[in-house]
């Protein structure tokens, strides 16, 4: 009916119409916290002191990086290396109770990070921003975490009843040096996806990819198979018959286009017989052919019954009151981007902040390769560079150990001591 409608509306007023309804849908969402780090977002976001009396603790620096799809699109990025880095803002306090959750931001691992996570996290209750750091417990926790070539995980963990719950999935997250954005959505049917970029990663249920609850059904360790349980998908024909005289067919015959040799001797050779050729005509033992066994039941498979020990919780989808969003991050090596932050219950919403950004992919891309074009020609100079210091060294030494041999040979037949003292005189 809607689309009868607009069909009949003039262009003008149809555009201003559908800007409406989209108005309408965006008023209805809400936009918990957003945060894109221009400046004053010192305001907003509280450096922690935690790791800094051990001297351990790295700061943020406000910078759009070496290579950006935009300029003055800046965000925090972590620096010096091997170090603790940890900072939050406080944020109106969000109930998911009946509604989607959205968290979503962006990071660029500029650096070859080598071991470091670069994930975010959501806390609720009273959080000490001075002290927040790896031990403040949070609701949930979610974004990359790299060490090595071999791990490349995506953490998305969740707190039920003071407790942590790390998904069961091996998800990986992108290694790099591009913009990613990661986005995870919580709906009230404890049903979850996780994007990247925009696209659909993964998704599921919370009921079955973390260990939280136990599973609503569980497998019947006394079932047996049926004794009637027909599990042959192909049967003998029964109505097949062997045809006549078909045990008869010999297995070799002789080799017709075989012949008697000129010099064959039947009184010193004996009576000359044909050598041996496999028949074509035998085929084998007789077997009835195959058909569709109509009896079929399929594989057979251990049922599954209800679990006694499962009881539903309505609220399993439902975090603790969100009121601080936190980065806090270990790094061997820094330098990561940090950006648009979001938490909000629309999707559609954050999917358009991704497409806004990562319009600028290209521009970042080829950024990226104009630096790394410099950087390898930089270490190429100073390999060039060293490679001839290294030469210019050993025609030194060479020199020197032809000097030696020299002052050697002439005082071969007196006291060493003088070569050395006359050796040592000239240089």
């Amino acid at each position: 009916m809607a689309e009868l409608v607009l069909t009949k509306l003039h262009p003008l007023f149809k555009l201003w119409f559908l800007l409406f309804l989209s108005l309408i849908h965006f008023s209805a969402s809400e936009i918990i916290f957003e945060e894109t780090f221009e400046d004053g977002w010192q305001s907003r976001w509280v450096k922690s002191d935690w790791k800094r009396s051990e001297g351990k603790a790295g700061s943020f620096k406000h910078t759009a990086g070496k290579w950006s799809g935009d300029p003055d699109d800046k965000g925090v990025q972590t620096t010096t290396d091997a170090r603790h880095f940890a900072m939050s803002a406080k944020i109106p306090e969000f109930n998911n109770k009946n509604r989607t959750l959205v968290l979503q931001y962006s990071i660029r691992f500029e650096q070859d990070i080598e071991c470091g996570g670069g994930y975010i996290k959501l806390l609720s209750g009273f959080v000490n921003q001075k002290k927040f750091g790896g031990d403040t417990p949070y609701s949930l926790m979610f974004g990359p975490d790299i060490c090595g070539t071999q791990t490349k995980k995506l953490h998305v963990i969740l707190s039920y009843q003071g407790q942590n719950y790390p998904i069961k999935k091996a998800l990986e997250c992108e290694t790099d040096k591009l913009t990613h954005f990661y986005t995870f959505i919580l709906r009230p049917d404890a049903s979850y996806s996780i994007l990247i970029d925009g696209r659909e990663r993964d998704s599921g249920s919370m009921y079955t990819d973390w260990d939280i609850l136990p599973p609503r059904k569980i497998r019947e360790v006394n079932a047996k198979k049926p004794a009637d349980w027909d599990d042959r998908e192909y049967i003998d024909d029964p109505d097949a018959v062997k045809p006549k005289g078909y045990d008869s067919i010999p297995k070799e015959i002789p080799d017709p286009k075989a012949k008697e040799p000129e010099d064959w001797d039947d009184e010193e050779n004996g009576i000359w017989k044909p050598p041996k050729i496999p028949n074509p005509a035998y085929k084998g033992p007789w077997k009835p052919k195959k058909i569709k066994n109509p009896n079929y039941k399929g594989k057979w498979k251990i049922p599954y019954i209800d679990n006694p020990e499962f009881e539903d919780d309505p609220d399993l989808y439902v975090l603790k009151p969100i009121k601080y969003v936190g980065i806090e991050v270990w790094q061997v090596k820094a330098g990561s981007i940090f950006d648009n932050v979001l938490i909000c219950d629309d999707p559609e919403y954050a999917k358009q902040a991704v497409q806004e950004v990562l319009a600028n992919r290209e521009i970042e891309k080829e950024a990226f390769e104009e630096a790394e074009k410099i950087r390898k020609a930089k270490e190429e100079e100073e390999a060039q560079r060293a490679r001839e210091d290294g030469e210019r060294r050993r025609k030194e030494r060479g020199y020197d150990r032809h000097r030696r041999d020299r002052y050697r040979d002439r005082y071969r037949k007196h006291d060493p001591r003088d070569y050395m003292d006359d050796y040592h005189d000239e240089l």
